[in-house]
Order: structure tokens, then sequence, then C-alpha cells
């Protein structure tokens, strides 16, 4: 651990340990749940939100950026992350906006965060058809099965003619989510 995190008292150091949901939901008694939320869009946004919160958002990955390692998308992406435990519809746009960013974990976690919380971000994922990146095109096809309407089967199977074996299982995947969620659809 950094000295500087160790001259922080008010940051229990057991914390780094803990699976994310235990680390947002001590994050959420410390600082409250709306503020929570306001961090984690502002570190979507590229801010910095000061060590502490950062050591509840990325754990022991966090320590290592702040022990010198890249910074890189991480906090962007972990910013996200915590948008699975905490919630405010303030952080609709943010998200739909995570699915332009240049790294593609962060624009991944943006489209798991859109089949989550159910956002209607159908065109969104449907430009995600042509990512570069197979794992974003799988998981905009998944995400699709999660938000999309019986009107958008034909776009998700476009996935299904996809290079990528993986992102064919996922477009299969949300076909099925989408027809048990619609089970007249076709």
């Amino acid at each position: 651990m950094s000295e500087t995190s160790q001259q922080d008292p008010s940051f229990p150091q057991a914390t780094l340990d803990l699976p994310l949901g235990q680390r947002i939901a001590k994050a959420v008694e410390h600082y409250g749940e709306a503020e929570v939320v306001a961090r984690s869009i502002s570190l979507m946004d590229g801010r910095y939100e000061g060590e502490e919160f950062l050591l509840y958002v990325g754990g022991e990955h966090a320590q290592g950026i702040l022990n010198g390692a890249p910074v890189l998308y991480w906090p962007e992406l972990w910013g996200l992350r915590a948008l699975q435990h905490v919630w405010s519809d303030s952080a609709i746009s943010p998200v739909l906006t995570s699915l332009e960013n240049p790294a593609w974990r962060v624009r991944e976690m943006g489209c798991r965060v859109i089949a989550l919380r159910g956002l209607p971000a159908v065109d969104e994922l449907l430009v995600l058809a042509s990512d570069g990146t197979p794992r974003v095109r799988a998981a905009a096809a998944r995400a699709l099965g999660a938000v999309g309407n019986p009107e958008d089967l034909d776009s998700i199977r476009t996935f299904t003619k996809d290079p990528v074996l993986e992102v064919r299982r996922a477009a299969q995947q949300g076909v099925e989510a989408l027809r048990s969620r619609f089970p007249r659809s076709r």
C-alpha cells in the first residue's frame, strides 16, 4: 500500500480486498448513494475524485495506480462498474456516452450497464455492430436482447453473421433473451 493511502485514516484498508459490490456498499455508507453516483459519473467524465474514492471503486487495482501504474482508462471503467451497484437516472446520458469511449473495455462495460439497467439505447447499441472489438460487439448484442423490442429482432440477427464466433453466440443469446421477454415475437 502506498504511504498516501496509509496516511488517510478515513479509508478502511481492509476494504481493498472486498468484492466490488461490497466496496460500493461501504462507499455508500461513507458518502451516501447520491454522492457515490455523482462521483462515479465524474470518473467516467475523466475527472479526479481523490484517492479514497478510487480505492473504493477500484480496490487493489486502484492502489496500483496510486503507486504509479499507468492510469489509462481504468477510472472511467470503475465509474461505470460502480453503476452496476448504485444508480440514479442522472447516469443515463453518461452511460450512453460511454459507448463512444476510445477504450474498448469502457464501451463493453457501457453495454453491460445498459443491459442491467434496462436503458433505452437500441440505436446506440446497433452502432456497435461495426465496432472493431469483438467483445464490444458481443456485449452490444447481449444488451440488445435485454433492452430491445420485438421489432429489433432482425437488427440483433445482423450480429449472427459476425465473423467472430463469440459475437455470433452472444447474438443468439440476445435473440433468445428477446424472445423470452416477448414470447409472441417470431
